[in-house]
């Protein structure tokens, strides 16, 4: 019985552990990750290489980017250190501006380091420091649309529950903030973690030669459902402030209603303004994504343009600032005071009047009505919600809801 049990083992066939087929690609990939060469096989696959601008320094069209990318860094920096040392801006309310003006700042700045180390520098590089580079400007680029998308959502939320400033808001406003973030960081990664076109070039992107083009599908249906998103949400608070003026009309000889009506149409240009705005800036750069996926490599040479395209979604980043902060009159007038001090500002605290009606931070007679009005033209755009606000726009449904309990 012995003998036999020796005979069955040797010849029961030895099992070699082997890697799979997926795994051993994997490999093979990041391998490649340390190779410069790959850089030049896919920019010569893609057509880029015969562009002057992968042979040549910078080009006027860089130094107006880069222009534009430090002025980008400047101006979010200003905002950000106006809420930092103002203790009126520390407050949940102002904690999605804070991080959108954040992030617009790290989109600036990273893609001013995109500009810098582009061109020539590009095929100097190895995988692994093009997925970091192409990574940073992806990452910001995506955390600045998250967070327009928070904003919105939570200014929904409190234009339909009507309860401004709970304990709770603390939590909301920070979890919408940590969400935007990680959402951010793997839509970043996911490339360099091996959704990419290395070991396959027909299915190399012709924008971003090492990404797969079904990465950028992907990105381009993400962000357009953000873009919906932003859309409905504000189409809704439009909706909301409308009706309930409307019902203000019918009210009889209701005080104050010419102004909130005026409040009304205010808060319709503000929303115009920056879905309009949000919308110009993105909207090219999906389309050439879109066609990017569409078609082969070299089949398409506005592909080759790209950087026309998201410069001007860097644009936006440039207008967030002032959208999202100089329309509401508090931080317009601390960042006037943190700018320049003495020259806008007299020994009492008053704006020096030089004729420009969208510095003026003090209030005329015209607009004194009331404080429970002040703020409303600028719900959409700053996201300040306050009980006054609120009142103002829901003046008999917050009545009836005291009187309810």
């Amino acid at each position: 019985m012995e003998a036999s049990h020796v005979a069955f083992v040797a010849a029961a066939p030895t099992v070699i552990p082997t890697k799979t087929p997926d795994t051993s690609y994997l490999c093979k990939m990041f391998k490649e990750y340390q190779r410069n060469a790959v850089l030049k096989e896919h920019y010569n696959f893609t057509g880029k290489l015969n562009v002057s601008r992968y042979t040549e320094g910078m080009k006027p069209v860089d130094i107006v980017f880069l222009n534009i990318c430090l002025l980008i860094v400047l101006e979010n920096a200003v905002v950000l250190v106006a809420i930092w040392r103002n203790k009126k801006f520390h407050l949940p309310m102002y904690y999605l501006l804070g991080n959108l003006t954040f992030s617009d700042l790290l989109a600036g700045f990273t893609y001013m380091v995109n500009i810098i180390t582009s061109g020539a520098n590009t095929l100097k590089m190895t995988p692994v420091q093009w997925f970091i580079r192409e990574g940073g400007v992806f990452i910001t680029l995506a955390a600045s649309i998250i967070s327009l998308l928070a904003i919105a959502i939570e200014r929904h939320v409190t234009m339909v529950r009507m309860k401004p400033y709970q304990g709770a808001k603390r939590g909301r406003m920070l979890a919408l903030i940590g969400i935007s973030w990680v959402l951010s960081i793997i839509l970043g990664l996911l490339p360099i973690m091996g959704w990419n076109c290395i070991l396959n070039l027909d299915q190399c992107s012709t924008v971003l030669p090492l990404y797969s083009r079904s990465f950028i599908f992907f990105c381009v249906t993400v962000f357009s459902a953000i873009l919906l998103a932003i859309v409905v949400l504000y189409v809704r608070i439009f909706r909301v402030v409308k009706s309930n003026t409307q019902r203000l009309a019918g009210a009889p000889q209701r005080k104050g209603f010419n102004k909130k009506s005026q409040k009304y149409m205010a808060l319709l240009k503000t929303v115009t303004i920056v879905l309009g705005v949000f919308i110009a800036c993105w909207l090219p750069l999906f389309f050439l994504l879109l066609l990017d996926f569409f078609c082969s490599a070299q089949s398409c040479p506005v592909l080759l343009k790209a950087e026309y395209f998201l410069g001007l979604a860097m644009i936006n980043s440039l207008l967030n600032p002032i959208i999202y902060t100089l329309t509401s009159k508090d931080m317009r007038k601390a960042i006037l005071r943190l700018l320049c001090s003495y020259c806008l500002f007299t020994k009492d605290g008053q704006v020096r009047k030089f004729g420009i009606t969208f510095l003026e931070c003090s209030m005329s007679k015209t607009e004194m009505p009331s404080h429970r009005l002040e703020g409303l033209e600028t719900t959409a755009s700053t996201g300040n919600f306050t009980p006054s606000t609120i009142k103002a726009i829901f003046p008999k449904i917050t009545k009836s809801v005291v009187m309810g309990q």
